[in-house]
């Protein structure tokens, strides 16, 4: 993966040295090495002079000629001078361990030393660069550096103990780092904070053949997963669509579907758990001056039992690959289910179905819902189903796909946003919900079923079958510009919706 801009991954850090400093201390040890000589050798001479030193830049004058004798002291200590003066470079070359950078003051200084000794000044000397306080601040305590050793990179400056990871503290001895905002980071530190991990498998997701970190992203749940996921058997759930990761186990239903741990919270499971719902759902209607005069069976069902009603059902256009919901005008037999699952483990087991023969006696012989889905989506797959039983009793007949789930999804959708108010959801109110939302039963709902709330508004707002829709986006519009009452009187007289 490329870095982000203002990001450099470096080697070898350039790593300085106060070389004034340096020079000066050695400088020093030189004048108190050459005072040592000269003193040593006036102490043999009656006419010897001692050298007048005033402070660290005066001249020394030369000593008298020596005798031989003293000429091979003089020569012996002259050695010695040498030796210590090779000791006191390379403890300096030593102390900044390895980062020092050899210089040409550095060679031009021990070549001149020699040759100092018998020379008649001392060595010229060089002034020591000034540096104005704050000129060299130190990005980690923020000190200012003075003279030392320190730490340059790309402008910034740190004293060598301050040269640390900005993520976890420790200093950074690594031949190679990263490099961002000014702030120094480990490898490995920066990798964990900027490349992105799989929520499925927890590992960082690899890199494509172009060198690029490619993912999958889920548009409402921001879930990022690697795209093997996608092929290699990872269950999804059916009701939220999101990626069973490698720490929470997903149920399964008997049917091969699974279910999320939060959408299992609310899980409508029998007949008898969806009837309280199904009763709200028809006052719902009712307070809309939309009374159902028709009592509409309704049943919960598994996938194979809904499939199989499908292929018998004439009418009605289905939403595939997967159909949750099925409004019966056809005389047929059904399995539903009569008694809730076991769970054991992670599996439901033990559901009891019972066969049920449905017998048409108007334009509606039932209403089929998958079961095991939570309360928000089965309510809203009753909404639905409800207002395609609500038209055929009324006599809204031949309607094309886009008309007749169009505005069947507007219903579902503002069901929905009774219950989710638009600020948990996050989506755009309309004019038809919000008038509609002070007639549904409010309960207080956990925030796990509020954001389900949310994500089922979102799927109806951006499907992207042509009925289900940009129908639902058409009629939503003319729900929303002409009311809901003026827009089904349109669709009866015209059998389209109002421009």
């Amino acid at each position: 993966m490329a870095p982000p801009p203002g990001v450099n991954h470096i080697s070898n850090p350039c790593i300085y040295g106060d070389f004034a400093s340096s020079y000066t201390e050695r400088k020093s040890r030189f004048m108190k090495w050459l005072y040592k000589l000269f003193k040593g050798g006036s102490s043999h001479g009656s006419g010897a002079r001692h050298p007048q030193l005033i402070g660290e830049e005066n001249i020394a004058r030369r000593a008298p000629a020596l005798p031989l004798d003293d000429r091979a002291r003089a020569r012996k200590e002259k050695e010695e001078l040498d030796h210590a003066i090779a000791l006191s470079l390379s403890e300096d070359w030593k102390r900044s361990n390895g980062y020092r950078r050899r210089t040409g003051y550095d060679e031009d200084l021990a070549r001149g030393l020699p040759d100092s000794l018998n020379s008649s000044s001392y060595p010229p000397y060089a002034p020591t660069p000034y540096y104005p306080m704050g000129s060299r601040v130190c990005a980690g305590c923020h000190r200012d550096i003075g003279h030392g050793n320190y730490l340059g990179c790309l402008g910034t400056f740190f004293h060598p103990d301050c040269f640390r990871c900005h993520s976890c503290g420790y200093p950074i001895t690594e031949h190679e780092f990263s490099f961002a905002e000014k702030n120094p980071y480990h490898k490995s530190c920066f990798k964990e904070l900027t490349h992105p991990k799989c929520e499925v498998c927890f590992q960082f997701i690899p890199t494509n053949e172009a060198g690029l970190i490619e993912y999958r992203c889920h548009p409402f749940w921001s879930q990022k997963y690697c795209p093997s996921h996608e092929h290699d058997g990872t269950a999804r759930c059916c009701s939220c669509e999101r990626l069973e990761s490698w720490n929470a186990r997903f149920y399964s239903l008997e049917d091969g579907r699974s279910l999320c741990l939060e959408c299992m919270e609310s899980a409508i499971m029998d007949n008898g758990d969806c009837q309280p719902l199904y009763h709200a759902i028809r006052d719902y209607y009712e307070g809309m001056n939309m009374k159902l005069d028709q009592q509409i069976p309704m049943l919960l069902v598994e996938r194979q039992a809904l499939n199989e009603a499908i292929v018998g059902e004439k009418n009605g256009y289905h939403h595939m690959p997967e159909t949750r919901g099925l409004c019966l005008s056809e005389e047929q037999t059904v399995t539903s289910i009569q008694k809730r699952p076991k769970v054991g483990g992670h599996r439901l087991t033990g559901l009891r179905t019972q066969p049920q023969k449905l017998t048409r006696k108007c334009e509606v012989s039932a209403i089929l819902v998958l079961y095991g889905l939570p309360r928000l989506l089965t309510g809203a797959i009753l909404a639905h189903e409800l207002m395609h039983g609500w038209l055929r009793l009324r006599g809204y007949r031949n309607l094309n796909p886009e008309v007749e789930e169009g505005i069947c999804q507007v219903l579902s959708y503002m069901w929905l946003e009774s219950e989710v108010p638009p600020e948990s959801s996050n989506m755009p109110s309309t004019s038809a919900a919000s008038s509609s939302s002070s007639s549904s039963k409010k309960g207080r709902k956990s925030i796990v079923e509020k954001k389900l709330g949310g994500f089922f508004m979102h799927q109806i707002a951006n499907d992207a079958s042509p009925a289900y829709g940009e129908g639902f986006r058409t009629a939503n519009a003319a729900v929303s510009k002409y009311g809901l009452r003026r827009t089904l009187d349109h669709i009866h007289m015209t059998g389209n919706l109002p421009l």
